[in-house]
C-alpha cells in the first residue's frame, strides 16, 4: 500500500490548546436531558394506560438498561472523550464510535418496553417502514455501508473540521446502528431473529468491519491528516494512533460481539440439551408415573378371574 503521508497541520488549535481543559457542550446535556424526560413522562404517564392491568409498566432490565444507556451516550458525547477524539486522537474517535455503534443502541432497545415502541410506531406506515429497514439484510448493509463510508478519509477530515457535519455523522452512524441492534435485541419481537439466526447474524457483522480496521492496521503512512498535528497526547505518534484505533475497532469489536454469541449459544442450546439429557423426572412425570403404577387388590383378583388355568391331561 503506497505511503499516504502529510504534512503537520501546525495551524490547528489542537497544537497549542490544553486538551485537558474543560469544554461545555451545552447540546449534549439539551440531548440527555431531553431523553431521560420524555423517557419518564412515557413511564409514568402512557405506560400505566398501555399496559394491562396487574403488569408492570418497566422491568428491572429495562431500567438498567435505560442508566446504562444514558451514560454511554454522555460519556461519548461530551467533554472529554468527544473533545480529545475531535482534536487530538484518532483513537478516541474510534473508541467513541464503538460506544455510540456497539455499546448505546442495544442498551437503549433493551431500555425500552414493548409496549413503548408499540406506542411510538403504532401499526401504520411507519411501522412498515421501521419493519423493512430492520429486515436483517437491508439493516446489515445499511450499517456497514455506513462503517465503510465515516472510514473515508476525505469525510473524517471533513467531520473533524466541521462541527455539524460531524454531528450529523454520528447520527448517521447511531440511526444505522439502531437498526443494525434491532434482529438481534430490539422491543418488537416480530422484528427479531431466532437465536440460531442471530449468532449467523452477529458472525457476519464481525467480519465485515476487519477491512477498514486492516487498512488502519497496516497502512504506511497517516491516513487523516487532520490527525497529523504537532502536538501528541500521551507521546503516541499519528502512525501508532491509527494502528490502535483499527485493533480498537477489530479486536474489541469482534471480541465483543462475539461475547453475545457465546452467551446467545449458551442460553439457547445448553439448555435444551440439559434439559433433554436429564434422568431426573419432572414433577409432571412423577404424577403421571404414581398414577399409572398404582396397585390395587381389585386390581390383582380381576387378573386373576380373567386367567384360563392350564388345561392338564
Amino acid at each position: 500500500m503506497p505511503a499516504l503521508m502529510s504534512t503537520p497541520d501546525v495551524s490547528t488549535a489542537s497544537g497549542s490548546a490544553d486538551p485537558w481543559a474543560f469544554q461545555f457542550h451545552p447540546e449534549v446535556w439539551l440531548l440527555v436531558g431531553f431523553v431521560t424526560v420524555a423517557y419518564i413522562y412515557m413511564v409514568r404517564v402512557i405506560g400505566p394506560k398501555a399496559v394491562r392491568a396487574g403488569q408492570p409498566v418497566l422491568t428491572r432490565t429495562n431500567k438498567w438498561a435505560f442508566v446504562g444507556a444514558v451514560a454511554m451516550l454522555w460519556i461519548a458525547s461530551d467533554w472529554p472523550l468527544h473533545d480529545i477524539s475531535e482534536d487530538y486522537l484518532y483513537s478516541a474517535h474510534m473508541v467513541q464510535h464503538m460506544a455510540l455503534s456497539f455499546f448505546l443502541p442495544p442498551l437503549a432497545l433493551l431500555a425500552t418496553p414493548t409496549w413503548l415502541a408499540r406506542v411510538l410506531l403504532g401499526n401504520g406506515r411507519l411501522y412498515k417502514v421501521v419493519k423493512w429497514f430492520t429486515f436483517p439484510v437491508t439493516a446489515a448493509v445499511i450499517f456497514n455501508l455506513v462503517v465503510m463510508v465515516t472510514h473515508v478519509p476525505l469525510v473524517v477530515n471533513e467531520s473533524v473540521a466541521s462541527g455539524p457535519v460531524h454531528y450529523l455523522l454520528h447520527l448517521l452512524m447511531v440511526t444505522a446502528s439502531f437498526l443494525m441492534w434491532m434482529p438481534v435485541c430490539g422491543p418488537i419481537p416480530e422484528f427479531q431473529l431466532k437465536t440460531p439466526g442471530k449468532m449467523i447474524y452477529l458472525f457476519l457483522q464481525s467480519i465485515v468491519p476487519t477491512v477498514p480496521a486492516a487498512w488502519l492496521t497496516f497502512a504506511e503512512g497517516i491516513v487523516y491528516q487532520k490527525y497529523d498535528i504537532s502536538y501528541r497526547l500521551w507521546g503516541v505518534s499519528a502512525v501508532d494512533d491509527q494502528q490502535l484505533a483499527g485493533a480498537i475497532m477489530k479486536v474489541f469489536g469482534g471480541m465483543f460481539l462475539w461475547v453475545i454469541i457465546i452467551y446467545l449459544f449458551f442460553t439457547r442450546f445448553a439448555k435444551s440439551y440439559k434439559t433433554e439429557h436429564n434422568y431426573k423426572r419432572t414433577a409432571e412425570e412423577k404424577a403421571e408415573y404414581a398414577v399409572g403404577s398404582a396397585l390395587t387388590t381389585e386390581d390383582v383378583e380381576r387378573e386373576f378371574a380373567r386367567t384360563v388355568p392350564p388345561h392338564v391331561d
